[in-house]
């Protein structure tokens, strides 16, 4: 045992971590998986009728937000394997969700597009989960939702800037 161990302080590893970090870190993604867990759960529970898998939901949200998109820019963007972005496109224009649209800059590639039909489903489960959440936290005080979304918009912001150390 350390001398800092001995005298109540946790030890820190050679970056600096000590266990109660390492501990604190486990509940947090303990906690945000148990999230996650629910959010589906929910989101299965209240949309039955779902039109489309939870993949080619972000797929098809992903489209809204960001405009048409090359299906290689956006299997970097998630990630994934061409082929498996390849195998959610096709479902969701099978659907009607998303059209392949000519490339203006490219005439030999194509952007993949949320149709009319794909920003309303999009937005029908927005609204949907705006209702769940809002319900959720109807009992919270305006400086406990104050707290829980400024605290998150910090973990994202601190959190994409730790990954983002890593790539440069």
């Amino acid at each position: 045992m350390s001398i800092a161990e001995t005298a109540g302080v946790p030890a820190a590893t050679t970056d600096g971590v000590t266990q109660d970090d390492l501990d604190l870190a486990d509940t947090v993604v303990r906690e945000l998986f148990m999230l996650i867990r629910q959010v589906k759960r929910s989101t299965e529970r209240h949309r039955p009728e779902m039109i489309v898998d939870m993949a080619g939901y972000h797929v098809l949200a992903y489209l809204k937000v960001e405009g048409p998109q090359r299906a290689g820019e956006m299997a970097t963007a998630f990630h994934a394997d061409p082929s498996t972005i390849s195998r959610q496109v096709s479902a969701l224009v099978k659907s009607g969700l998303v059209e392949r649209r000519a490339d203006p800059g490219d005439g030999r590639a194509s952007l993949l597009a949320a149709t009319e039909e794909g920003v309303r489903v999009i937005e029908t489960e927005r609204r949907r989960r705006a209702r769940v959440i809002a319900s959720v936290l109807g009992s919270w005080s305006s400086t406990d939702r104050d707290a829980l979304t400024g605290l998150l918009a910090r973990f994202l912001d601190d959190y994409q800037a730790f990954e983002n150390q890593g790539e440069s």
